[in-house]
Parts: structure tokens; sequence; C-alpha cells
């Protein structure tokens, strides 16, 4: 089994999350393949301006994800584990890399977007991280 660290990103804005469709249909969070030494956290805003053309601040690590499936290219199992970060988005815009595969996406309030999230590990991850959110905005206030 071929194993790779990953890191992505939760990216709240007024309230909403953004999500990403793949070209699978379903509903995901902007993530991405460490490679080269790179820092988790550089990787994690880079994947979320490389496919949703967000501009975002990591406002902590909310916590890790693993999931396996079988890569058809390399005639191997795969598993991914994602370090995931809860980010502060810039501005409201975007533009979904569809050269990359995604088909949709955008800001959809918490329980439209947990309602649309594909996997359950996903949705407990995006619940968790806007608790922490909402706890790091009202001490902002």
């Amino acid at each position: 089994m071929l194993f790779r660290k990953c890191a992505g990103g939760v990216v709240f804005l007024e309230g909403k999350v953004f999500l990403l469709r793949n070209e699978k249909g379903e509903w995901v969070l902007p993530k991405g393949v460490v490679r080269g030494g790179k820092p988790q956290q550089e990787v994690a805003v880079e994947r979320v301006k490389s496919e949703a053309g967000v501009g975002a601040d990591i406002l902590e690590a909310v916590g890790e994800t693993n999931y396996e499936f079988y890569s058809i290219t390399r005639r191997t199992p795969v598993c991914n584990r994602v370090m995931w970060y809860t980010m502060q988005a810039q501005s409201p815009s975007f533009r979904i890399a569809f050269e990359q595969g995604f088909t949709d996406g955008g800001w959809f309030p918490l329980d439209e977007a947990l309602d649309m999230i594909t996997y359950t590990q996903d949705k407990s991850l995006v619940r968790l991280a806007w608790e922490k959110y909402k706890a790091q905005m009202a001490e902002v206030r």
C-alpha cells in the first residue's frame, strides 16, 4: 500500500463553508498531497487557492482524516492521511479549478453544506472546525 501525507482546508467566511464537487459528483473540501518536503500548512493554503481560487489564512489545525482507495493508474491501494486546518477566507471571491476535474463549488451555509458533503468523516470534521471557528471569532470580538 502506498501511504501519502496530504493537507487541506476547512474554509469559512461569514457563516458559510467552501465546498467543491469533484468529477465523481462528490462534495469535498480542498486538499492535496504534500510533496518536496513542503510544510503541511503551506500545502493546505496552496490547495485552497489552486482548487477553489480562495485566498485564506490558517487559524489552527483541526484534525486528521484517513481514507483508502485503489489507484488504477498505480495498480495499488493508496492511503491518504490528511491534516486539516480551519481557515478564514480573505474575501468571498472564488474560482473553481475545472481544469483539475472539479465541476462545481462555492460558499454554502453550514446546515446546507453538511447535507451536501459526501463523506461522514468530512461532515464530522466540518462540525468540529465550525465550533473552533466560532470560538476563535468570539475571542476576536
